[in-house]
């Protein structure tokens, strides 16, 4: 039987063919992107996990002091008659600082040396009539009283007179006159300042948590911003027993040769100390490391250049480097820097960082 074939049941035979090519051709799709259709390898910046020393050190800020000054004061009222040094410049031990009017003195000197050689001679006039019988005992023990006396008074006379002459108690740097020659000192009036810059004292401050691992004798660095590059080393010769209550901060004191003098007391310093040192840590750049939570991971280069991300424990960190306590094997390749788009199995391609190629621009030039 004919049948008639309508607009209508054209229509709906050209909706029926127009599904069934979009449904292959959907099918299609998917399978290419399933199948043939890959994503091209990222690009990334690589570094090796080396194996290198690691220190792990206290820093601190101090006060450098001299390892000797004093202030050089009068001990007497006395006149000034003489100031024979050099400002600023080095004197030895014993050298003579300031000469103060003796006169007065010296005449004390001569009169009870004269009292005690006259004692002298009566301590043995006496003696010698006591030795005789002739005497009690009590003239000699009187004479040996005056006699002992009189030796007071001249080594006291002596010494009153030895402190006119002001002396240098240890060699240094001598520092500017205070008092002009001819002013009257008092006693304790300040007339200079001596400094031995041989050696210095740096003392600075250091947390609790630091105690068990500063101990007398251990090495420090002190540096300085006012002469960048130099460096000298010293040791921590003292620790106060007791800390700060407020603080919680303890008082530590290196001792540091200072043979070009560059350092002066009062100076802020910069003190290093090394509290342990590994010399075979795995170290990776700081940039590698990433966290995900409490855990920090990096991307391990795999032969065939795939990426994992491999959970790692950290040790030390420095500005430029951090230590790998676990995770990681010498000699690895992780990704230094465009981690931020890769997943584990993705694919990536290595390219020189910019220290990379200034290095082997360096070695070429």
């Amino acid at each position: 039987m004919l049948k008639i074939f309508t607009k209508k049941n054209y229509l709906i035979v050209s909706s029926l063919i127009a599904s069934v090519i979009f449904l292959n051709y959907g099918c299609t799709d998917k399978q290419a992107s399933a199948g043939s259709f890959k994503l091209p390898p990222t690009p990334v910046e690589i570094s090796d996990v080396k194996e290198q020393n690691v220190a792990d050190k206290f820093e601190a800020v101090g006060t450098i002091e001299a390892i000797e000054e004093v202030t050089i004061v009068s001990e007497i009222d006395a006149s000034v008659k003489s100031l024979p040094f050099e400002e600023g410049s080095f004197i030895k031990k014993g050298a003579l600082i300031a000469q103060l009017d003796d006169s007065q003195l010296s005449a004390e000197v001569n009169r009870t040396e004269a009292l005690y050689n006259q004692g002298n001679a009566s301590y043995k006039r006496i003696k010698s009539i006591v030795d005789q019988n002739a005497g009690t005992p009590q003239d000699l023990d009187d004479a040996v009283a005056n006699l002992k006396v009189a030796e007071a008074n001249y080594e006291l006379a002596n010494a009153r007179l030895s402190k006119t002459r002001i002396v240098a108690p240890f060699d240094g740097i001598i520092g500017t006159r205070k008092v002009s020659v001819g002013a009257f000192l008092r006693t304790g009036q300040e007339i200079t300042e001596l400094a031995n810059l041989n050696e210095i004292r740096v003392s600075f401050s250091a947390p609790e948590r630091f105690l068990a691992q500063l101990k007398r004798n251990a090495e420090v660095t002190v540096s300085s911003s006012v002469f960048p590059g130099y460096k000298v080393k010293g040791k921590i010769i003292a620790i106060e027993p007791i800390l700060d209550s407020q603080t919680r901060n303890v008082n530590v004191v290196a001792k540091v040769k200072n043979p070009d003098q560059k350092f002066r007391p009062g100076m802020s310093a910069n003190i290093s100390a090394v509290l342990s040192e590994r010399p075979h840590a795995l170290t990776v750049p700081n940039e590698a490391v990433f966290a995900n939570g409490d855990q920090s991971f990096v991307f391990v280069v795999k032969k065939d250049s795939s990426v994992a991300a491999t959970p790692v424990t950290l040790g030390l960190q420095t500005a430029n480097i951090v230590e790998v306590v676990n995770g990681l094997k010498n000699g690895m390749q992780v990704v230094k820097a465009g981690h931020q788009k890769l997943f584990d199995g993705a694919k990536v391609m290595p390219v020189n960082s910019q220290e990379e190629t200034s290095d082997k621009e360096k070695m070429n030039d």
